[in-house]
């Protein structure tokens, strides 16, 4: 049987198909109907799985990869639009991008439209980077995928897309 390591760290390994057995026999009670329950155990899946394919080998948070996949997807962003797109207060923002320039990755050029504004564009070691984290992430996503049938992927998709009112 295969097993995949524990998504945390400390805790053993369990088969990747079923919950180790101290759980599978516990009753969930009410939070068998609590929807911010199952979302959390399904990240604690699906950050483990991120962490193995994207995050270490890249040295990437979630949001520095999600903003690096927006601008290599759209090319020069505005931080207005990113912080929407990202759910981020402006100071957080402004504290990715500093990180994230400080490795090189991006920088701030002054908008060809509007002089007065900045956009947030990708350097030459920013696409290679999110060009193979994206390359990375695909067998995360078939990892998932595999789980799901492909009604139920895009259902899924667009089910949570509701719940975070998108």
């Amino acid at each position: 049987m295969a097993r995949d390591r524990s998504p945390l760290p400390g805790l053993p390994d369990w088969p990747a198909d079923r919950p180790p057995k101290a759980f599978s026999d516990l009753s969930l009670g009410p939070l068998s109907d609590v929807l911010g329950y199952h979302i959390a155990q399904a990240s604690i899946t699906t950050f483990g799985l991120f962490e193995r394919h994207v995050g270490q080998p890249f040295g990437l948070r979630k949001v520095e990869y999600s903003l690096l996949m927006l601008v290599l997807a759209n090319g020069p962003l505005s931080p207005k639009k990113l912080a929407q797109a990202l759910v981020l207060s402006a100071p957080n923002l402004t504290l990715l991008l500093d990180r994230l320039q400080e490795r090189g990755l991006l920088r701030r050029e002054r908008s060809q439209l509007d002089r007065r504004s900045q956009n947030v564009v990708l350097t030459d070691e920013g696409q290679r980077v999110a060009r193979a984290s994206g390359a990375a992430a695909v067998p995360m996503e078939s990892a998932l995928f595999d789980r799901l049938s492909r009604a139920e992927h895009a259902m899924l998709i667009e089910l949570l897309r509701k719940v975070a009112g998108r």
